[in-house]
């Protein structure tokens, strides 16, 4: 996904404005899942559409121009598919699992902390990173592309940590063509960094495995760990009340 570098983008049809252009709107029984920031881009995209670039516009936001590029660049059936939220986080939950468990064996770590892991960087599915034509790329660990990566790469923006502030910038992100090609890539990754190296064979130990990964530089967020062991927490109380009989 690549950040607009003026305000002046092409619309949905080479030189016209749309008489009433309208964003995605979200999957049936997913609006309540939907993150403030969402909802005041979506807004934010829709009025400067419905305007036009004037001087009374604001400039838009590093997300709302990635949000009116992405119209631009595939239209509403691609949109639509780049801002799909997931379902409920349970539901995540159980479609990661089965991919989690055979990276955490490879790890020597609990499948739920690697799910948890996954959900921490796509925040439960609902913001995954996705292609340039709103594919899905299965990156849901926040991997980038480095120059030794050989396999198929996608750009988007990504919050960094810089002396303690979070920043915006255009990275570039691995693609997969599934799930399990990412989670395999992720636990290869994992063993194979000696930057890593004590986040293996932790066992359940979440916040083990997150301390781990937030010495190695997985994450320039100085609370990462924090936040990592406290998704792992998380998933497993939601899974203990899963499997505890009502009543």
């Amino acid at each position: 996904m690549f950040l607009p570098e003026s305000r002046r983008l092409p619309f949905l049809v080479a030189g016209e404005m749309p008489a009433a252009a309208t964003l995605p709107a979200p999957a049936p029984g997913a609006a309540g899942q939907f993150s403030a920031l969402y909802r005041q881009t979506r807004q934010e995209v829709s009025d400067y559409i419905r305007h036009g670039e004037s001087e009374a516009m604001p400039a838009l936001s590093p997300d709302g121009a990635w949000l009116h590029s992405r119209l631009a660049m595939v239209g509403e059936a691609g949109a639509a598919r780049a801002v799909s939220l997931a379902g409920s986080a349970e539901d995540f939950a159980s479609a990661v699992l089965p991919y989690a468990r055979q990276a955490a064996s490879a790890l020597g770590v609990a499948p739920e902390i690697v799910a948890a892991h996954a959900a921490l960087e796509s925040d439960w599915g609902r913001r995954p990173i996705v292609r340039e034509d709103g594919a899905n790329s299965f990156n849901l660990f926040g991997i980038k592309a480095g120059e030794g990566w050989q396999g198929e790469r996608t750009r988007s923006v990504t919050h960094e940590f810089v002396d303690g502030q979070a920043r915006k910038s255009v990275e570039s992100f691995r693609a997969y063509p599934d799930y399990a090609a990412a989670f395999n890539d992720y636990a290869r990754l994992i063993s194979s960094n000696p930057r890593y190296r004590a986040a293996l064979g932790v066992g359940s130990d979440g916040a083990a495995y997150a301390r781990a990964l937030a010495q190695g530089g997985y994450a320039t967020d100085p609370d990462y760990a924090a936040k990592l062991s406290s998704v792992v927490t998380s998933l497993r109380q939601r899974q203990a009340r899963v499997t505890t009989p009502a009543g």
